[in-house]
């Protein structure tokens, strides 16, 4: 009895460490036990997998006929294959499709493949004609999202903002995909995507403008990183104004560089200058865009059309003069007023967070990939922060960003307050910033009891 007892005690001990490393450690678990586990898995019924899952193909005439010569029957072949190799968070394998096969073959089995193997999700990605990448993810990664220790080494202006699904991390590049809509319901993480926007930005050499028809609820903890904040519809419509003469100004430099002399490298954006002569990015964040339209009179609707009038000009010909657009609301749609759906499609990033109703999500997603409009749709509310993302070349995917307080957010911004770059034309709308109180050396006041009297 005492020698069982040595021997399922450990046991007990083992198996509670394990248990407990897969729930806190994942990755540490996926690296000792997960990994060892499902590659074997992998290499040992391969071949059965395929088979079963009709991604074989039949054999070759000449292995046909050596079969045939030994009295055998030739079994269908399987894609050839790599070693699969371990990642952070799964692991990979490369295959060399067999003549007549297509990506979109093992796209549809992705999810049989899944059961298969016991793997949280099978990702297939084309590399090149006739290769693919089959991703296996061993764990949820969107259940717990945390910034890594070193962010991956982007190029100004490209941030990692969420953790995707197959476990990379999604990148925000601006000079790829210059403007963004970002929706989401109440409590859904738009705002939590936005303050790690803010950050990233706020650590770079790039002016930060925001629109916030909520007097400013939202973007007004960033102000000490702003070069400018409306409040109101009146001051975003002013501001909108001095946009535009910004652009245009930058329009005449871009002109006055290319006509320098014939030796001169021609260009049509700001990129094509030199580093000196260049001009600093703008990053135009509009927060709650359902605000800045709603219109209650006649003179509310024209100042409305002029400023999507004004955002659509913008979002046309701002990537050229290197100002970008971020917008955000709950909803936005054509009841936002005359030339919303224009504007929307000048906006080719998409993040749709949950959403309160399928308009919304065939809103941001609909003219981009049907399948990613019913994903945004079936997000649960339990997990904030878990976002559709898209773009206009039809890929998207699921998408978790690390939550971030609004007090941490606003530390980066005030940390980086020296970085605000000068734009004189701004310095109307740069919001005031509010000095902390010093702390009062005076001891404080003792109240004093007063007798009660009838």
């Amino acid at each position: 009895m005492t020698d069982a007892l040595w021997v399922l005690v450990p046991a007990l001990l083992s198996v509670a460490a394990l248990v407990a490393m897969r729930r806190r450690l994942p990755v540490l678990f996926w690296w000792l036990v997960g990994y060892p586990a499902v590659s074997l898995r992998v290499l040992a019924t391969y071949r059965a997998t395929m088979d079963a899952c009709g991604l074989t193909v039949p054999a070759s005439a000449m292995r046909r006929a050596t079969a045939r010569m030994i009295g055998r029957q030739a079994a269908p072949v399987p894609p050839r294959r790599s070693l699969p190799l371990p990642t952070g968070s799964g692991l990979v394998m490369r295959l060399r499709m067999a003549a007549g096969q297509a990506p979109e073959d093992f796209a549809a089995s992705a999810d049989r493949l899944r059961h298969a193997w016991s793997a949280h999700a099978v990702h297939v990605r084309p590399t090149k004609p006739g290769r693919l990448e089959l991703r296996l993810v061993g764990w949820d990664v969107l259940s717990d999202v945390r910034p890594p220790r070193r962010w991956p080494r982007t190029e100004p202006l490209s941030l990692p903002l969420a953790l995707r699904e197959d476990g990379h991390w999604h990148v925000r590049d601006f000079r790829t995909v210059p403007h963004e809509l970002i929706l989401g319901a109440t409590q859904s993480g738009k705002s939590v995507y936005l303050r790690n926007l803010l950050c990233g930005l706020a650590r770079q050499p790039v002016a930060l403008v925001g629109i916030d028809c909520k007097w400013g609820v939202e973007l007004a903890p960033f102000a000490a990183r702003l070069s400018a904040l409306a409040d109101t519809p009146d001051r975003a419509d002013d501001l909108l104004d001095v946009l535009m003469e910004e652009m245009e100004a930058r329009f005449r430099l871009i002109g006055m560089a290319g006509g320098n002399g014939p030796d001169t490298a021609l260009t049509s954006d700001v990129w094509g200058l030199p580093e000196k002569a260049r001009p600093v990015p703008v990053v135009v964040v509009v927060d709650e865009v359902a605000e800045l339209f709603l219109a209650a009179s006649k003179d509310d609707e024209k100042r409305r059309d002029a400023m999507v009038t004004k955002l659509i000009r913008l979002a046309q010909l701002g990537r050229a003069a290197g100002i970008y657009l971020e917008v955000c609301g709950q909803r936005f749609g054509a009841e936002l007023g005359k030339g919303a759906t224009m504007l929307r499609a000048q906006l080719t990033g998409r993040v749709c967070h949950r959403v309160n109703d399928e308009t919304s999500a065939n809103m941001a997603l609909g003219d981009i990939a049907p399948e990613a409009a019913l994903a945004a749709t079936s997000i649960p509310a339990e997990r904030p922060g878990v976002a559709v993302v898209g773009d206009s070349s039809g890929g998207w995917s699921r998408v978790r960003s690390p939550h971030l307080t609004l007090d941490d957010a606003a530390a980066v911004c005030r940390d980086n307050s020296g970085l605000v770059p000068e734009l004189p034309r701004l310095d109307a709308f740069r919001p005031a910033i509010a000095e902390p109180a010093a702390p009062s050396l005076a001891a404080p006041a003792v109240p004093t009891a007063r007798p009660v009297t009838e």
